[in-house]
């Protein structure tokens, strides 16, 4: 069955191989809304292998990107009146950022990857654009060493020896042909035409990073959407021990102080998934616990000042430890969506706040409880 993103199939020395519309439909861009809303994004995903885009010959680029359909659509739109070639990798669906660090964007599966496509039957030079995002995952000198030999390729075969460090090729005695030269790429997709048009140089500001206010809003429907179902079970429990006054059920304070329930914990998810991406780069600290902390303290000190967490003291101290557990706990989903931390700083950031923030939400709760029983 014929693929809607798939507009031809361009006859190769190796045979027919698949042209990618270069222009995203409808299709496209509700799949990537779905997928930013966190509807099937463990299956939003392409065929790894190798794609054209506009009319390549054998001069054209290759541009590698990972088979993650919204890698895939925004890599293939920025290559717009180009003639390219994009070789996928097998990356299971995960992004080239993630599946870097996951080692699924890897030199074995890049090298493989090659040797199944018969990329070098195909072009006349040895030369791959890798995403610059991908690189951790990605070593040139090793792909260029393997895909000079002849012998690595069939080594690379065979699963139980592909991972095998120890195997070291020897270009000399093997007479190998040149090897891919790796180059690394633009960390934006919409750099490519300018880095193209550079005879494949990157500026300053092509290297860079950011992760500006329009970026993290992007992130920010997924992370809402799949902790929703957590925070309707949360909810319930709190609707349903609001409403107990002295010990008894009160179908009044169900309903008065319930919903009031809900909406201060609604409050601590919005300030750690919505409030503390927006406000990220102002707000004190490096560590996403600390900063969905601190945040959970403002967002607490403004329902305070609209009288929205109750009328005693204990029952106000109570909120606010839950608020701000809530907001550092689910601020910390931004870990990993961001350049502010690395692997082994956010392992060790959740080694030290998810413990104090259980501490919060505990004695907040415990506060909570007694509040009831009391008053």
């Amino acid at each position: 069955m014929k693929l809607f993103y798939i507009t031809a199939y361009l006859p190769t020395s190796i045979g027919e191989v698949p042209v990618a519309d270069s222009k995203l439909n409808f299709k496209d861009r509700f799949g990537a809304l779905m997928v930013r809303l966190a509807f099937y994004r463990n299956s939003y995903k392409v065929n790894p292998g190798l794609y054209a885009v506009g009319n390549p010959d054998g001069a054209s680029d290759v541009f590698v990107t990972a088979n993650y359909k919204l890698s895939f659509d925004h890599l293939r739109k920025n290559l717009d009146e180009l003639n390219a070639w994009i070789l996928v990798l097998d990356t299971r669906g995960i992004n080239v950022w993630c599946a870097a660090g996951k080692g699924t964007f890897s030199t074995t599966e890049l090298v493989n990857r090659i040797r199944l496509s018969r990329l070098s039957e195909i072009i006349n030079h040895r030369k791959i654009i890798v995403p610059q995002l991908g690189a951790t995952g990605i070593s040139a000198h090793k792909v260029e060493q393997l895909t000079a030999n002849a012998a690595a390729q069939s080594i690379l075969s065979n699963p139980s020896l592909s991972n095998t460090a120890a195997f070291v090729p020897d270009p000399v005695s093997l007479n190998p042909e040149p090897g891919f030269k790796v180059i690394y790429g633009p960390v934006k997709a919409s750099d490519i035409k300018e880095f193209v048009r550079k005879k494949h140089h990157s500026t300053k500001e092509m290297r860079k990073v950011s992760f500006n206010l329009v970026d993290r809003l992007k992130l920010i429907p997924v992370d809402l959407v799949m902790g929703s179902y957590k925070l309707l079970a949360v909810m319930a429990v709190f609707f349903i021990l609001s409403a107990i006054n002295k010990g008894e059920f009160s179908l009044h304070d169900a309903i008065d102080k319930g919903l009031l329930s809900i909406l201060i914990i609604g409050s601590g998810y919005v300030s750690g998934l919505v409030l503390t991406p927006i406000f990220l780069p102002f707000i004190p600290g490096r560590s996403f616990s600390l900063k969905g902390f601190l945040m959970g303290i403002i967002t607490s000190a403004l329902l305070l000042l609209f009288n929205k967490l109750g009328n005693t003291y204990l029952e106000m101290i109570s909120w606010s430890l839950i608020i701000s557990g809530i907001s550092s706990f689910t601020a910390m989903n931004f870990t990993g969506s961001s350049t502010f931390t690395s692997l082994s700083g956010v392992k060790i950031e959740m080694k030290i706040a998810i413990p104090f923030q259980i501490s919060l939400t505990s004695v907040g709760l415990v506060l909570f409880v007694v509040v009831k029983f009391i008053n």
